[in-house]
């Protein structure tokens, strides 16, 4: 799908949908309890290929899973299907957390996926359960395990991919033994761990934090704590609050959480303390809150570390472009085994609106409007990459002429109502 975006004014409020991160892991919890369990988001946005993907590999293992708008409805399975083969689309998230179980609980599961997954890394989880029992045929997609895991320690590093950590710590508690994940090196994306350790904490297992990773008690069951609420997204709400930043108009996403624990919450304190951003937080009915963020005097660029919040990247380099002086993103070398080589793609995004930018290995530099004019508008690529997509939607907002954005459709993997969204607060987009 390719669109026309058109420059307009972006003003409103737009719900926030739940959280991608934090519905897998509860997902993958709730397949586990002792009992069903019901998982409520506070919109009704229409799922994610993502978490379609999780849905029905999960199902493939025996899981009961009603979705209904707004709603899952999740039967445990109690026994699993010999020589599954799970097709994991192009979600990383579901491969990666789903191998550690389904090689602890199945006989020869098969994996596959498709678009990029294939690529991403992959091998050095694959090594790690390896020298714990589950040796696969293969160490990139499509595997096959001939063998169980058990329990023992995991060595891994911590700046790869901190989905490994979640898939492990998602998959150990249920097997017979201790466990231990032992970190190579720091871990990077914290974050994403922590929301793991909390959807794990929401089912009762228990798991201890050491210097250099994690110890998992063997043994352990997942309780159902019967009904409980994704957090909303605050990854996907980054596009809609930079739009706010950009201006005129002031934009308000409600249903976020400031208890989360997703990192990338902290665009709020890069906003506000970092580009100078007026934001304002009021509380909702139902114990969330909406921020209002709006466009002040004048953007300042700045310094901004990504180790623990990559996700954000896309919007804030796109915010940055409307900002006066240079704004330096460091921490970012993951990006690059992302859906598309996230900085690449970013660069190629602001160069062909007519900003200016310097790629670097981890990170980049984007040259403010002081030095470019600001963003006049033209043709770019989605990458098949949603929050490539999500990013230049925004930028339109507040180019002098249109936008044509090609490959427009990858929202679907974690937004699919974005451009309905997008258009209820002001913003002008057609298909062509």
């Amino acid at each position: 799908m390719n669109v026309q975006l058109s420059p307009s004014t972006l003003s409103g409020a737009v719900p926030a949908i739940a959280s991608k991160s934090d519905v897998h892991r509860l997902l993958f919890c709730a397949a586990q309890a002792d009992a069903p369990v019901t998982i409520e988001m506070n919109s009704t946005s229409p799922l994610s290929e993502d978490v379609r993907a999780t849905v029905q590999a999960l199902r493939q293992m025996g899981a009961g899973i009603l979705y209904e708008p707004g709603r899952f409805t999740v039967t445990p399975f109690t026994t699993v299907p010999d020589a599954p083969r799970f097709d994991c689309g192009e979600s990383g998230s579901t491969l990666r957390f789903l191998l550690p179980l389904a090689a602890a609980r199945c006989d020869r599961p098969s994996f596959t996926g498709s678009g990029r997954l294939p690529e991403r890394p992959i091998a050095e989880l694959l090594g790690a359960m390896k020298e714990n029992g589950a040796a696969a045929s293969s160490d990139k997609l499509p595997f096959t395990f001939e063998s169980r895991l058990h329990s023992g320690a995991f060595s891994l590093a911590g700046n790869v991919s901190s989905q490994f950590i979640s898939g492990l710590l998602l998959g150990l508690p249920s097997l017979d033994g201790d466990s231990e994940i032992r970190l190579t090196t720091p871990l990077q994306s914290a974050s994403y761990v922590n929301i793991t350790l909390h959807a794990l904490s929401r089912f009762g297992i228990r798991t201890s934090v050491l210097p250099r990773g994690f110890h998992i008690p063997g043994g352990q069951v997942f309780q159902s704590p019967g009904t409980l609420t994704a957090d909303g997204d605050w990854s996907n709400a980054a596009f809609f609050l930079v739009a706010g930043a950009i201006g005129p108009g002031p934009v308000t996403v409600t249903g976020l959480s400031p208890d989360s624990p997703q990192g990338d919450k902290q665009i709020i304190d890069l906003l506000r303390g970092g580009f100078g951003a007026n934001v304002r937080k009021t509380p909702c009915e139902d114990g969330t809150f909406g921020y209002t963020v709006s466009r002040p005097a004048g953007l300042r660029g700045c310094l901004i570390d990504l180790t623990d919040i990559p996700d954000a990247f896309p919007a804030l380099a796109v915010l940055a472009c409307f900002a006066d002086g240079p704004t330096e993103f460091h921490g970012g070398e993951r990006l690059r085994l992302k859906e598309s080589d996230r900085i690449a793609a970013v660069a190629a995004l602001i160069r062909g609106l007519g900003g200016a930018c310097e790629e670097k290995d981890n990170g980049m530099i984007v040259l403010g409007k002081d030095v470019t004019g600001g963003l006049t508008g033209g043709t770019v690529d989605g990458f098949r990459d949603h929050r490539i997509v999500m990013a230049a939607a925004i930028a339109a907002s507040g180019c002098r002429d249109d936008v044509f954005l090609t490959g427009a459709d990858a929202v679907r993997k974690s937004y699919p109502s974005f451009f309905e969204d997008l258009r209820s607060i002001g913003g002008i987009a057609h298909v062509i």
